[in-house]
């Protein structure tokens, strides 16, 4: 881990996950979504996140609003934010209509609201969240380089334009959001992104990093012969086959 220069953050809403994880020197940080609270059977939102706040007090963690109006998102998301000076209150780039959340990004940042705009994935996008944040304030704009990937699009070259914006608002982050294996660590370190998001089955591997590619070799050999062993494979003789 020692090399990398990248801020690894958590990613999930499973609160025993969430909590070995704040136990590992190396997260620097949360972030949660609907998705995932859903999935980790959340179903008491403020429940939930007071839970969270009781342990996880003075690194960054990220809440998402849920409404898809954005008058309804403004006030959802301000409660948000007075839970805590650590809170980053995430809004999506857009509502499900395709409208921009730009005008509520630009309310919002005004007012001094710690912001994560999720969901981005063009660069397009990018400039137009850059140009909505308070230069002042810090902000996090997480670009889904993973699901950019799934399209069979190379996210590198628009992560690299990203923060060639982002360098006019220096307070601003850019997160590579949705990873896929433990090599998008390493390619988004690589890229100079300020921020990775990444979920309790990638960190397992993180012992992986840096491993001899030989020694991973024979070790995989290993592997193979042990388990063939432990499952009492046989093969006939050409013999025994004609009996």
């Amino acid at each position: 881990m020692a090399p990398l220069k990248i801020d690894i953050y958590a990613d999930g809403a499973d609160v025993d996950e969430m909590l070995a994880a704040l136990k590992q020197p190396y997260i620097r940080g949360f972030t949660t979504n609907p998705t995932l609270m859903r999935k980790a059977g959340v179903t008491d939102y403020e429940a939930f996140a007071s839970q969270v706040l009781g342990h996880i007090k003075s690194l960054p963690i990220s809440f998402e609003v849920f409404s898809d109006d954005f008058d309804e998102m403004d006030r959802q998301a301000r409660f948000i934010d007075s839970w805590g000076s650590n809170v980053y209150v995430k809004i999506p780039v857009t509502n499900t209509a395709g409208a921009s959340a730009a005008g509520l990004i630009r309310t919002l940042a005004s007012d001094r609201i710690k912001l994560n705009v999720t969901a981005l994935l063009t660069v397009d996008q990018v400039w137009e969240v850059a140009g909505e944040l308070n230069p002042d304030v810090p902000a996090i704009v997480s670009v889904f380089a993973g699901r950019i990937a799934d399209t069979g699009v190379d996210p590198v070259p628009i992560m690299k334009e990203s923060l060639k914006i982002l360098q006019y608002r220096p307070k601003a982050k850019l997160l590579w959001a949705s990873p896929r294996e433990l090599l998008n660590l390493v390619q988004a370190d690589q890229v100079g992104c300020h921020v990775i998001t990444v979920t309790p089955d990638i960190l397992k591997k993180l012992p992986m990093l840096g491993r001899d590619l030989a020694q991973l070799s024979l070790d995989t050999v290993k592997m193979f012969h042990n388990d063939a062993h432990t499952a009492g494979f046989s093969l006939r003789t050409r013999t025994d086959a004609y009996i």
